[in-house]
């Protein structure tokens, strides 16, 4: 247990990273409260289609495994959240350790605090040249601005380190499969009048393997439809404030 008695859960969807996720999965397991028992109640790892041993190596490091054989970034944080055990808090990594995850309390303290969602920006943290593509760079850049500017409220990145409250993630009703999933989950709080904060984390070229997004033209295209298009999305079709509720 940790942020005031919440459990925490961990949510790591990933595709064909079969020489990363171990390690990701190890230094999340390595985790520790104060008190020396571990940071997360339960970590799931959510194979989305892997043509390799992603599955077996995430199982064999100690994670849980669904499998979800429909492509697409959004439906496998879905499926994994619909396996998390009873938590309080979901933490969100990718499975590629282009992220240090030891950085995740820093994510948790702003939710002992009252945050509903915590990003973790790479912006405002140390960026490994290459860590991220120049198209993923000025896309960041260019959503960010887009959502300061039509909601008025500063966004530095769509980071895929983050976490949430499990109550608040339900009350967003998350819909997109693919690649709009981060900047709904940021716009929807928004718009719901949530508590969201921005903390810098570091982030690092990907030892292993090519980016999902950046490292290639389709999915380049892809994220680019996906984001632009989720904004446009709930500009016409804003959703409503969520109604007050007892804090867990």
């Amino acid at each position: 247990m940790t942020v005031d008695g919440l459990r925490v859960g961990a949510v790591i969807p990933a595709r064909d990273e079969q020489d990363n996720i171990a390690v990701v999965v190890h230094d999340l397991r390595a985790l520790r409260n104060p008190d020396g028992g571990p940071l997360l109640d339960d970590i799931v790892v959510c194979d989305n289609g892997s043509t390799d041993a992603t599955g077996q190596r995430a199982r064999a490091a100690g994670a849980r495994v669904v499998c979800e054989p429909t492509p697409g970034y959004g439906i496998a944080c879905l499926t994994a959240i619909a396996a998390l055990q009873d938590v309080d808090l979901v933490l969100f990594v990718d499975g590629d350790q282009a992220f240090d995850v030891r950085q995740a309390t820093r994510l948790l303290d702003p939710i002992g605090e009252g945050a509903d969602l915590v990003i973790g920006s790479r912006v405002l943290g140390r960026m490994q040249a290459g860590a991220l593509s120049l198209p993923q760079i000025v896309g960041n850049r260019v959503a960010g601005a887009l959502i300061s500017l039509l909601w008025r409220q500063r966004v530095t990145d769509l980071g895929p380190f983050r976490v949430i409250r499990r109550a608040a993630l339900a009350d967003l009703q998350m819909q997109d499969q693919t690649y709009g999933w981060t900047v709904e989950m940021q716009i929807k709080a928004i718009q719901r009048k949530m508590r969201v904060a921005e903390v810098p984390v570091d982030s690092r070229r990907r030892p292993h393997g090519k980016s999902k997004v950046g490292g290639t033209v389709k999915g380049v295209v892809g994220a680019s439809i996906g984001i632009l298009g989720m904004i446009l999305k709930l500009v016409l079709r804003p959703v409503s404030a969520r109604q007050p509720r007892s804090e867990t």
